[in-house]
């Protein structure tokens, strides 16, 4: 570390904090594989992992993670937040296994008044001694300053009178918690600032919330203002909006702030955010920075064309910072460049006339809202070229499918043959039994017969999107003779009916 750096520990609190998001509740080893992760791969510097005497699920969990962890040697790093309720918190962590404790305190007069109902003499009195039995105990102490923010906008003087207090007991770390996410990044800056230059020798952690969505930009003032640790969750998880979102902090940091020294692995931050996900249930929003699925993907073909080029919509915030990959979407704003390093990273190519179909194609797709992947590419233009050997002398002008409540479903089509046009309607078991009957009709009138269709098969690609496209497979028979033709589509009664006229082209004379 060069020695204009400096150190900024780095404390997860997912487990503790990120917990209290509405309706997650990891289990005990979810508990334990996360915090393992989090240590051990992602490298943070310490964990919050529970909260004292809350449940029998949170206290086995606990004794888990610090069993493991004493293993390691990594105890001193597993915290858990306590309470100021003399012995009953502590001996909660000494069955537990805990070492490290997180004395929930109150940081403004209007909590210490209104909830507590007391005087600030007697609360201080009741914590030093909480911190002393601790101490007893073995048990290492940092408080938090609950509702701190508040407390430094409305009643400094008691902020200071407890932090003069605090400055003479045996803690090792004061965290300033902005409790309900109000403050705006020149407050952060303008509170940690004073309180830091106020008090030199200790150590103090800022704990932001995202409700204003300045989670990211309030870590980053806290750090510049002089903070010497954070409090962060994996995917922003959190009480209300949640808590700033470890991705996105230390993305900002290792690229904003090179005076800082962090320990955190950026390529295992994906990783970790996917295995939370799973666990909490808790979806991460495609957009999110850093971990979300569409924050490395190029969608406009002129960003595409660019990268091609000399990178020029490329910055730092690379995606292999974060063990992922830039993708380029397939939509209607893709153009020929996105589809060009689709095909390439496929080992695909294409002559000019090919492409400009499958361009024109995933254009009409994107119209109809569907959503591509490079997965689906390959379908597209296996059906495009299949298309192309045949010389269209039977179109389907049009149709409509008809599926009602109670009653059969029917078709109405328009079909040219030869140049000649047919208009029929039938019913049948399905819609596609029903077009199949319609074109019956037709043909009889033209006195050919139909293949026989032995074999339908439905299936999407294999990693594609089920909403976006389906290949529908007939195999048909005829003078002893099976072939098989292909459609495809977003919808499969369409997918069936291309492949069909497919069938009725490969069946025309030449």
């Amino acid at each position: 570390m060069a020695k204009s750096q400096r150190y900024i520990e780095i404390m997860d609190t997912t487990l503790r904090d990120g917990e209290q998001t509405s309706g997650v509740s990891f289990s005990a080893s979810e508990k334990l594989t996360i915090a393992q992760l989090l240590l051990t791969e992602v490298k943070v510097d310490r964990i919050e992992v529970a909260s004292a005497r809350v449940s029998e699920g949170e206290f086995d969990a606990v004794k888990k993670i610090t069993k493991w962890a004493k293993a390691k040697g990594l105890l001193n790093k597993v915290e858990v937040l306590t309470f100021v309720d003399g012995d009953v918190s502590i001996h909660w962590m000494q069955q537990a296994g805990a070492k490290v404790m997180n004395l929930l305190t109150k940081g403004s007069l209007n909590h210490l008044t209104h909830q507590l109902k007391k005087k600030p003499e007697q609360h201080f009195a009741e914590i030093a001694d909480v911190i002393k039995r601790a101490r007893k105990k073995g048990i290492e102490c940092n408080v938090y300053l609950e509702d701190w923010s508040n407390g430094m906008r409305h009643s400094r003087d008691y902020v200071f009178q407890y932090l003069d207090f605090l400055s003479t007991q045996p803690v090792k770390r004061i965290m300033l918690p902005d409790t309900l996410g109000i403050l705006i990044p020149s407050e952060v800056f303008e509170f940690v600032s004073e309180t830091v230059k106020r008090y030199p020798g200790i150590h103090f952690d800022f704990h932001g919330h995202n409700d204003y969505d300045l989670g990211t930009a309030n870590v980053l003032e806290a750090v510049k203002a002089g903070a010497h640790g954070l409090h962060l969750t994996v995917n922003g998880m959190g009480e209300r909006a949640g808590n700033a979102a470890l991705a996105s902090s230390i993305a900002v940091l290792d690229d904003f702030m090179p005076q800082v020294k962090l320990s955190v692995v950026e390529k295992s931050l994906y990783s970790v955010s996917k295995l939370v996900e799973t666990f909490s249930g808790f979806r991460i929003p495609v957009n999110k920075p850093v971990v979300g699925e569409n924050v490395f993907t190029q969608t406009a073909g002129i960003h595409a064309d660019g990268d091609k080029k000399n990178k020029l919509y490329f910055s730092d915030l690379m995606p292999e910072r974060f063990g992922r990959q830039r993708k380029y979407a397939l939509g209607k704003t893709s153009g020929k460049a996105n589809i060009e390093n689709n095909l390439q990273q496929l080992g695909i190519l294409l002559s000019d006339e090919d492409l400009k179909k499958v361009t024109q194609r995933i254009i009409e797709l994107g119209d109809r809202k569907e959503v591509l992947t490079q997965a689906d590419l390959p379908y597209i233009i296996s059906d495009i070229l299949d298309g192309n050997a045949l010389e269209a002398k039977v179109t389907i002008e049009n149709y409509v499918l008809t599926h009602s409540k109670d009653l059969n479903p029917s078709v109405t089509l328009k079909i040219c043959v030869n140049g000649e046009v047919f208009e029929e309607h039938a019913q049948g078991d399905g819609q596609y039994d029903a077009f199949m009957n319609a074109l019956k009709k037709v043909y009889k009138q033209k006195k050919i017969e139909l293949p026989q269709l032995t074999d339908y098969a439905v299936r999407i690609p294999p990693g594609g999107k089920s909403d976006a496209l389906c290949e529908t497979i007939i195999t048909w028979s005829q003078n002893n003779r099976d072939f098989k033709t292909r459609g495809l589509d977003s919808d499969q009664t369409v997918a069936a009916i291309k492949a069909t006229l497919k069938m009725l082209n490969t069946l025309q004379p030449q």
